[in-house]
């Protein structure tokens, strides 16, 4: 405890780099979980502080437990257990509030901050997913083996327009393709069969068009009414070309949500030692800490330099790009299996785009 009390009589700027988030949130986050963290032993217990900084600096700096353990002076096998059930605490205490899937009312605003930040209107997230390194596990064959000759598990989700998870689906294997891994994931399933609660069709802006809302995505996903892929091949027409500009406009949303996430949480840097299921409790922990440290605006957490953006009509890329190793994509495979009425939605959608766009 000495470490985390000598950082916490710093300035905020150690701490933050030590643990990627203020000390206020720290505390904040500390009497959250406090109770579900309180252990109790004939022994003298590791108070629930101690827990959750062993944790916090094995998820921001991708820590070798060994050195975890000299640094505490706590038994290896004490330090994974204590990270295994620090992570499924931040889980179960916290998703409700900060990984909830929004309801209608609540994507109804997404898509009007997509519209504004973006000019794609009826846009409900952007949706991507990563490999996460593991270590191969015991007796799994190829099931986590995936196209770069690593193993993984797979972490899918939807983010909005502010870098905020919305949809999260980890622990798929990493031998299955983007769209495999999609399909099985619970919100894929959703959107491919129609049945995921949200807003219904509204007029596309200054039209009497009605249109489904929709999430966007690359060419590694289907195209469906309810999901909206740019227009494959080469030398595009004008018109495509636009659309598909726009598109990923939107689209790179998900991607600078992911580069954040990298940024922050180095373990994602590492090849995770843990079987797959303490694996998922450790990337599910990292999602709700960073729509935590989103929502209560931790001003260190969140740069505008770190994302791309644009300023005087000039596009910039994201600091996370030159700083942090992205997390390794999914190998693009083009799925063709779409409705005339999927077709016929994105053409439409082109249309407005290159009718309203300056």
């Amino acid at each position: 405890m000495v470490c985390l009390q000598q950082l916490k009589g710093r300035d905020e700027e150690h701490f933050f780099k030590a643990t990627r988030m203020s000390v206020a949130n720290f505390d904040c986050l500390l009497s959250i979980l406090k109770e579900k963290l309180q252990k109790y032993s004939n022994r003298e217990a590791i108070d629930p502080e101690t827990r959750l900084a062993v944790t916090i600096f094995y998820l921001a700096q991708g820590c070798n437990i060994h050195v975890l353990a000299w640094t505490f002076k706590l038994g290896i096998s004490t330090v994974r257990k204590i990270i295994y059930e620090t992570c499924d605490a931040i889980w179960s205490e916290l998703h409700e509030i900060y990984v909830s899937p929004p309801n209608t009312t609540e994507l109804k605003t997404i898509a009007e901050k997509f519209y504004i930040k973006t000019g794609m209107p009826n846009c409900l997230g952007a949706i991507d997913g990563k490999h996460i390194h593991i270590t191969r596990p015991a007796n799994s064959g190829s099931l986590y083996y995936n196209y770069k000759k690593t193993f993984s598990i797979v972490l899918m989700a939807a983010c909005d327009a502010n870098y905020v998870f919305t949809y999260v689906d980890v622990g798929a294997l990493g031998s299955q393709s983007d769209g495999g891994v999609f399909a099985r994931s619970s919100f894929g399933k959703q959107i491919l069969d129609g049945t995921l609660n949200v807003p219904g069709d509204a007029y596309l802006p200054a039209t009497m068009n009605l249109f489904p809302h929709y999430f966007v995505g690359d060419s590694a996903f289907p195209l469906r009414p309810n999901l909206m892929r740019p227009f494959p091949g080469h030398n595009l027409t004008p018109d495509k070309d636009r659309f598909n500009t726009m598109l990923s406009k939107a689209r790179v949303h998900i991607e600078n949500a992911f580069g954040i996430l990298a940024n922050r949480w180095r373990i994602l840097h590492t090849r995770i030692s843990a079987s797959p299921s303490n694996a998922d409790k450790i990337v599910l922990a990292i999602i709700v800490l960073h729509n935590f440290l989103m929502l209560q605006n931790d001003r260190n957490y969140f740069q505008l330099e770190l994302v791309d953006r644009t300023y005087n009509n000039r596009e910039y890329h994201g600091r996370w790009r030159s700083e942090t190793n992205p997390l390794q994509s999914f190998q693009q495979r083009f799925v063709n299996r779409s409705s005339s009425s999927a077709f016929h939605l994105r053409n439409t959608l082109k249309d407005f785009l290159n009718n309203n766009s300056s």
